[in-house]
C-alpha cells in the first residue's frame, strides 16, 4: 500500500512538473527559474541524486545555469573549465550520453570523472536540451551508486527536457522578435527626424531638399557623427541649419 501511494504522490509531482513547464509556453517567465525547477524535478521525483544544466550563450559559449546544490554547480564548472565531461559531450555531439559506473569513465574524462566519484557520484546520465537540429544546452543527472536511472525515468526527463527547451527557444524569438520591431521602429522614426531637418536646411538655405539632405549627410561624415541625432539636434533647433549651410565642406551657394 505504501508502494501505491509513494507512486501516485510521484505521479503527482510529475504532473505538476509538466504543468508549471507548460506555463512557460504562454505566459512570461524567468528562464533561470524555469531550468532550476527542472534540476529539482530531476531529483525528485525521478530520484537522480542531483542535476546541472549548461546554457549555451549568445556568442555559442556555455554557462552553467543551474545545479541541484552547490556541489553539482561546481563540477558543472569543472567540465568547462577542464572541457571534458559528460554534459559537454551531449551538447557536442546532440546525443545522450549514458554512463553507469564512473570508475570506468577515468580515461575518457580524467579530470572530470574522479572529482565526481570524489563527491560521491557513481554514475551519470546526459541528455541534449534539444529541439530538431537545434541545440542549446546540456542536462546532468548524477546518481550515488553504479547503475542505469531506467528507460522510464530517462523517458521522462528527456520528455521534461525537451519542454523546457520548447520554452527557452520560444522566449529566444520573442526577445530577437522585439529587437527586431526596435529597431525597424527606430529606423522609422529616425527617417522622419531627418525629413523635419531637411525641410528646415532646405527652408534656411533656400535650397531644394535633396541638396539639403546632402549637406547635411557631408556635415555628419565630416564630423563623424550619426545622421539620425545631427537630424533631431536640428529638428529641435539645438543645431542651427546656418551652423550646417555655413561650414566650409558642405557649403553651397543658396538659390534666389
Amino acid at each position: 500500500m505504501s508502494d501505491q501511494l509513494a507512486s501516485v504522490a510521484r505521479d503527482q509531482q510529475l504532473l505538476l512538473a509538466f504543468v508549471e513547464l507548460a506555463d512557460t509556453l504562454v505566459d512570461d517567465y524567468d528562464v533561470v527559474d524555469v531550468l532550476y525547477r527542472l534540476a529539482g524535478y530531476c531529483v525528485t521525483p525521478l530520484g537522480a541524486a542531483a542535476a546541472g544544466l549548461l546554457l549555451s550563450d549568445q556568442h555559442g559559449g556555455l554557462q552553467v545555469i543551474a545545479a541541484s546544490n552547490e556541489r553539482t554547480r561546481l563540477l558543472e564548472l569543472l567540465q568547462l573549465q577542464a572541457d571534458e565531461g559528460p554534459c559537454l559531450e551531449a551538447y557536442r555531439s546532440g546525443e545522450s550520453v549514458h554512463v553507469d559506473d564512473l570508475a570506468g569513465a577515468v580515461e575518457r574524462w580524467p579530470t572530470f570523472a574522479p572529482a565526481a566519484l570524489a563527491e560521491g557520484f557513481h554514475s551519470v546520465q546526459a541528455m541534449p536540451l534539444r529541439l530538431r537540429r537545434q541545440v542549446i544546452g546540456a542536462l546532468n543527472m548524477f546518481g550515488h551508486t553504479a547503475g542505469p536511472l531506467g528507460s522510464h525515468n530517462l523517458a521522462v526527463a528527456r520528455a521534461l527536457a525537451d519542454t523546457a527547451t520548447i520554452g527557452i527557444l520560444q522566449e529566444r524569438a520573442i526577445r530577437r522578435h522585439e529587437v527586431l520591431t526596435e529597431q525597424l521602429q527606430s529606423a522609422l522614426n529616425s527617417r522622419v527626424v531627418i525629413e523635419q531637418a531637411k525641410g528646415v536646411i532646405s527652408h534656411a538655405g533656400r535650397i531644394p531638399m535633396d541638396q539639403a539632405f546632402e549637406q547635411l549627410r557631408s556635415y555628419c561624415r565630416d564630423r563623424n557623427l550619426r545622421l539620425s541625432r545631427v537630424a533631431e539636434d536640428v529638428a529641435q533647433s539645438r543645431l542651427t541649419p546656418d551652423t550646417v549651410l555655413a561650414d566650409p565642406d558642405t557649403r553651397s551657394p543658396a538659390k534666389p
